[in-house]
């Protein structure tokens, strides 16, 4: 088993990256305060480069191997925002990119992808089959594989998120954070429980899909049915192979709630309309969560982890004016 990062690995990543991603700001939703009674921070990520948190990790990952490794190529397997990020990466370095998605991968995030001069591969209908073509390449044309969040420089990349929340709302309640692979939700939270260990670590996922609250319920990593959702990125099984993401989740998450597809739109909605944000669906969940739950929250100090804006405007405007 892989060992888990440690908080001089999150220091590294920070210093490693600094160059090629933003400090993201942490603004406050006066809407979202007014609703519980207290304070709702925002940790806008959908401005960092390329749109999403994704490169924090990749780039870590990246600029940790050698010249060799570099210069052999890189692969990966994506939904979309890990490979728009391992492409950006590799443009800056002058590297080749083949990124394996899937079908369901919408075709913005395909496009997206290959003005940054990754080669798309489209492999199958589900992750898995992707994941199978990406092992292929690394195995058979040498490529250097750049996990999308099962690797420990790419949770230590994402951990700098929760750094930056600690140094800029140290007194918060509680922190929601998107959980899907887990990469995300493991960094922030090793960062947390080091630097915020009074603040709670809630995770939320969609209800469509999901495979990582499926293997938490479980007790070990179990396959799942795939299932279109408007937060596309938040779908795909956790391996039987997993080395880090669910046993780190599993020992850091606090709480944890499974929302329902309907919700995921009025809150897309809310924020656009009240705090001028284009958000993907996964984006908007920890916002549903707490339009959802107010009680839960009330006269609290919560930060939302807000991951992304990398959705097809045409679809965004349906949805956002569809009130049906």
């Amino acid at each position: 088993m892989t060992s888990w990062p440690t908080m001089t690995d999150v220091f590294a990543a920070k210093a490693r990256i600094d160059d090629y991603v933003r400090r993201t700001p942490l603004i406050l939703s006066e809407t979202l305060s007014e609703l519980i009674g207290g304070q709702v921070w925002l940790k806008l990520e959908n401005a960092q480069v390329t749109g999403s948190f994704k490169p924090r990790g990749a780039a870590n990952r990246i600029l940790s191997l050698s010249d060799a490794e570099q210069k052999r190529g890189l692969v990966t397997i994506s939904s979309g925002n890990h490979g728009r990020a391992v492409s950006y990466m590799a443009r800056h370095l002058g590297l080749r990119a083949v990124v394996c998605l899937y079908e369901n991968v919408p075709k913005e995030k395909q496009n997206a992808i290959s003005t940054l001069g990754g080669e798309v591969r489209v492999c199958g209908s589900t992750y898995e089959e992707a994941e199978a073509e990406a092992t292929r390449l690394a195995q058979q044309e040498g490529l250097t594989f750049v996990a999308p969040f099962d690797d420990p420089f790419v949770i230590s990349g994402q951990a700098t998120i929760g750094l930056e929340i600690a140094e800029d709302c140290p007194t918060a309640d509680a922190v929601i954070i998107p959980l899907s692979g887990g990469g995300l939700f493991s960094g922030i939270a090793l960062a947390l429980s080091a630097c915020m260990p009074n603040a709670r670590r809630i995770g939320v996922a969609n209800a469509f899909g999901n495979g990582m609250l499926a293997s938490l319920d479980a007790g070990h990593p179990v396959p799942i049915k795939e299932q279109p959702s408007v937060a596309d990125c938040m779908a795909g099984t956790i391996s039987p192979g997993n080395q880090l993401t669910f046993e780190m989740t599993r020992s850091l998450i606090q709480e944890s709630t499974l929302l329902p597809e309907a919700c995921i739109v009025p809150a897309m909605r809310h924020s656009f309309l009240h705090e001028r944000l284009i958000l993907e669906g996964g984006a908007a969940l920890p916002i549903a969560m707490l339009r959802e739950n107010p009680k839960m929250f009330s006269g609290q100090t919560i930060v939302l982890v807000i991951t992304g804006q990398n959705i097809e405007m045409a679809l965004f405007s349906r949805l956002v004016t569809n009130t049906n």
